[in-house]
């Protein structure tokens, strides 16, 4: 006779499917949304746009339809900064790109329904103009960016082959922190009681944004991946606006952002960063309880999509997910047994990379030019560790086409 263990286990995988039902179609269309704006737009493209008048405009409207975590985002935002941008543009990107995607937008309006969805999208704009301008506003004129030529970055001969390749990159990225929060969604629903967090709005909206804000912000959470997660917590008696808090401090603030704002921009520009995330999150929270009724926003899982394309693109996304899981560990298997090399090696110091995500894709690149036996590459120190027929120049050009800069 099944025990009430069971029960809840059963519970458990059932809610997990569910999410990935919900989950699946409107992330791989924003992936591949995400890809179409990578081989449309040239790679250059950004950088030239984010300096001289109208700059924050331009890098919130750039950057809040790019699919880009905070961790992708970073070195995005480090090359910006060399390239010549205002420290306000790269705030301003910095602050609205992590918030939103073209995919975290389609799940959470698909999740949590379109009015929550548009709301999303125009409180991470406006943070991003508010903190960009007041990093404009309150820089020393004197540090002005140096700007340097962008040079002619031709356009990939198979556009559709750039196209899936990147739209699968970006899907790489986050596939952990999508399981997790598949996950931590499932758990909420299956285990949490519902309406467990009723008592929070007891205390009044504020209450439950301040206490969803201590969470958030120290937290890493994908702006797409976290949205299953806020979604449960609705479901469970969470206030809506504390559930878009949580959407919008915890994809833009983590340990990791916050220290490569701080090395990037300084730190008045990250108390600004950080004050305008803060303060931002909590008066959208507080204006969205005011503008929307939370009631009339939907619950959760309450309505499962179960026709053919939800569960075909939760298969795909299965099997995607499965296979990136299946080639990290043979990465990470392949490194730890790695036997001593022997012979010269060339060391190269490297910058712009913050993820694991950044070392595998550096790694492709190198271990992709026939001149090169084997290639290593480590975040502490972040460094590329090449051995070949190459020289050094060769593997400092691979380096730059990787998105990376030698030192």
């Amino acid at each position: 006779m099944p025990s009430a263990y069971d029960d809840s286990m059963q519970d458990f995988f059932l809610a997990m499917w569910h999410v990935l039902l919900e989950l699946a179609p409107w992330l791989l269309l924003g992936a591949a949304i995400g890809g179409v704006l990578h081989v449309l737009l040239p790679p250059s493209f950004m950088r030239r746009q984010l300096t001289g008048r109208g700059s924050l405009l331009k890098a919130v409207a750039l950057g809040v339809p790019l699919p880009l975590c905070s961790c992708g985002v970073i070195p995005v935002g480090l090359q910006l900064k060399k390239s010549g941008a205002s420290d306000g543009a790269v705030v301003a990107f910095l602050t609205s790109t992590p918030q939103t995607g073209a995919d975290s937008i389609l799940v959470s309006a698909s999740m949590l329904g379109w009015p929550f969805a548009i709301f999303k999208v125009i409180s991470a704009a406006v943070t991003g103009i508010v903190g960009g301008w007041l990093t404009d506003a309150t820089k020393n004129p004197s540090t002005a960016s140096l700007s340097i030529m962008d040079q002619p970055e031709p356009l990939p001969d198979n556009r559709l082959r750039a196209l899936l390749s990147h739209s699968l990159e970006l899907l790489r990225s986050i596939w952990g922190w999508l399981v997790l929060g598949v996950v931590v969604s499932a758990a909420i629903t299956a285990f949490v009681p519902q309406h467990a967090l009723d008592g929070l709005a007891a205390y009044g909206g504020l209450a439950a944004m301040l206490v969803t804000l201590l969470i958030a912000v120290p937290l890493y959470v994908c702006a797409t991946a976290s949205v299953p997660i806020a979604a449960a917590l609705v479901a469970n008696g969470l206030p809506t606006g504390a559930a878009l808090v949580f959407l919008m401090a915890g994809p833009a603030t983590n340990v990791a952002t916050l220290g490569a704002v701080y090395r990037m921009l300084g730190r008045r520009a990250l108390s600004i960063y950080l004050v305008t995330i803060i303060v931002g999150s909590i008066v959208c929270g507080w204006a969205f309880d005011f503008v929307i009724d939370s009631d009339r926003a939907p619950v959760g899982h309450e309505h499962v999509m179960t026709n053919w394309w939800s569960v075909a693109s939760a298969w795909v996304l299965l099997a995607l997910t499965g296979w990136f899981a299946f080639q990290d560990g043979l990465r990470l298997k392949s490194r730890w047994s790695m036997p001593r090399q022997l012979g010269p090696a060339i060391e190269v110091s490297v910058q712009g990379m913050v993820c694991n995500n950044c070392v595998a894709k550096l790694e492709k690149t190198l271990k992709g030019d026939q001149q090169i036996d084997s290639a290593q590459v480590t975040l502490e120190p972040a460094q590329a560790v090449v051995r070949g027929n190459v020289s050094e120049h060769r593997v400092r050009e691979l380096i730059r086409q990787a998105g990376y800069h030698p030192v």
